[in-house]
């Protein structure tokens, strides 16, 4: 899915940016439906997902553009670019290429409440190490 200039332009028109310049990204694999993440992407990470087709978001903690899969190879190609009602909630069906979270579930909602506990209802796939090299915190 490839974007012109002027088209991602029009895309960014209709996406209410909030006051620090980021809107929330859900990204659901698009064959499945399964919800993967939630991330948040500013303009440049909107328009380099729409011209190359591989999912950017911008990361809050680094204060940067963020290529999912750029240290853990666990990329995301979009299939379509959603946007919400109010302009304010972008949805990325996407091919998810391995595991989602960076802790090594295929999604990051592995938590639920049961109980009136916090019930951890997913096991890693794969080790943050594995994914890393590191301990990613």
């Amino acid at each position: 899915m490839n974007q012109t200039d002027t088209q991602a332009d029009a895309v960014l028109a209709a996406i209410a940016f909030d006051a620090n310049g980021l809107v929330p990204a859900i990204a659901q694999q698009h064959d499945t439906g399964e919800v993967l993440m939630m991330a948040w992407m500013n303009a440049d990470a909107v328009r380099e997902t729409l011209a190359t087709g591989r999912v950017c978001y911008f990361s809050r903690s680094r204060n940067r553009l963020w290529r999912k899969g750029e240290s853990s190879g666990q990329t995301q190609h979009l299939k379509d670019f959603r946007i919400d009602c109010d302009g304010d909630t972008l949805l990325l069906l996407v091919q998810q290429d391995g595991v989602a979270c960076h802790t090594g579930r295929r999604n990051c909602f592995y938590r639920a409440a049961r109980d009136g506990n916090v019930a951890e209802i997913a096991a890693p796939e794969v080790s943050p190490e594995a994914l890393y090299g590191h301990t990613h915190g």
